[in-house]
């Protein structure tokens, strides 16, 4: 077998992410106030920083303005669509009723938010961290976790390349890599293999209730410029989740003429035969949604999983030389229908 090459840091962070990104920038922050070197590296597993990053996403600054004050004048790109309007929809098979904006809770009214491409605001994060010497390493999947003798985390070791199906090595194979360092951070994403392989082997989950999960089908189209708002905000619920499913959609008109658009499905569903994308597909056949469809490209689309559980459901965070942060650990504020500005925090907490 192959001796597997090894590289030093002091935090290996895995996924770039919102929560992950904003550990390694923070990190670097305080090294530099504090004057000392601190090596960090982030291993991302998609072909580059933001390519498995699907939202489009409303987000609170709140995070952002405590990390890089700057940041709406320094080129971030969710700086451009500051959310203008805000819409909560009930909607039946035809039709619609709107709640009035002083009769949604606070928490909903969205003032002073941004909405826009959650994959382009995790580039330009990632070119904050490249400034500041963080190392980040897309294209590299961290498929195992290393241990110390002591049974605490050592860091994690990338795949193998070049594997046949059977298990053989091809003319190409490549041994993983060991990243070796004094703390690691799990900022994967929602039910991410490792994290959930830690939560399991530390018993983090021993004092919280069980995560709930949904799934999100989302879609980016360009629309005709006459149908388009920057800055509008819509949720709906209701129709086509009558059966006591629950669920909902949203509409988030960003920049440069495109709408993001979604419908969450929380898996707790007790019909066998629902389909959360056949659902998807008939939400945009109700006349609203058709009528701003009309004439539109899809440009991209996809799925993920979302955790729906809330604060009762986070687990503990901590393990010898282990940390988990953003929705590795269910940071969605779910009342809210935000998670960004809190995977940001937990990452910057951590750091």
């Amino acid at each position: 077998m192959s001796e597997r090459e090894s590289m030093p840091y002091d935090v290996v962070i895995v996924g770039a992410g919102p929560a992950g990104l904003s550990a390694a920038i923070r990190l670097k922050q305080l090294a530099n106030e504090a004057g000392t070197e601190l090596s960090v590296c982030v291993l991302e597993k998609g072909s580059e920083v933001g390519a498995h990053i699907l939202s489009g996403a409303v987000v609170d600054p709140r995070s952002l303005d405590e990390l890089l004050p700057t940041w709406r004048d320094d080129g971030c790109p969710m700086a451009r669509t500051p959310v203008t309007e805000n819409h909560h929809w009930v909607l039946s098979e035809k039709g619609k009723s709107a709640y009035p904006e002083f009769l949604t809770p606070p928490y909903l009214h969205n003032k002073g938010t941004y909405t826009g491409s959650l994959g382009n605001l995790c580039r330009w994060l990632a070119e904050k961290a490249g400034e500041l010497g963080v190392e980040i390493f897309p294209g590299f999947a961290a498929a195992e976790i290393l241990y110390n003798a002591d049974g605490s985390v050592k860091g994690v070791a990338t795949g193998d390349m070049g594997v046949a199906k059977d298990g053989s090595h091809k003319p190409d194979y490549q041994p993983g890599l060991e990243i070796h360092a004094k703390y690691t951070f799990l900022s994967e994403g929602c039910r991410g293999h490792l994290s959930k392989q830690m939560i399991r082997q530390f018993e983090l989950d021993a004092e919280s209730q069980p995560q709930v999960y949904g799934i999100g089908i989302k879609e980016l189209w360009d629309v005709d410029p006459a149908k388009h708002v920057p800055g509008r905000v819509i949720h709906t619920q209701g129709w086509p989740l009558t059966d006591g499913s629950n669920g909902g959609g949203f509409i988030y008109h960003q920049a440069d003429g495109q709408v993001a658009i979604g419908f969450v499905v929380w898996l707790g569903y007790k019909n066998p035969w629902l389909s959360p994308f056949q659902e998807m597909q008939r939400w945009k056949t109700h006349p609203e949604i058709a009528e701003l469809l009309k004439g539109a490209k899809r440009v991209s689309y996809g799925a993920r999983a979302i955790s729906d559980g809330g604060w009762q459901s986070v687990p503990k965070l901590v393990a010898p030389g282990l940390a988990l942060i953003g929705d590795s650990a269910g940071f969605l504020n779910v009342p809210r229908i935000k998670g960004t500005h809190t995977a940001m925090k937990s990452g910057m907490m951590a750091a």
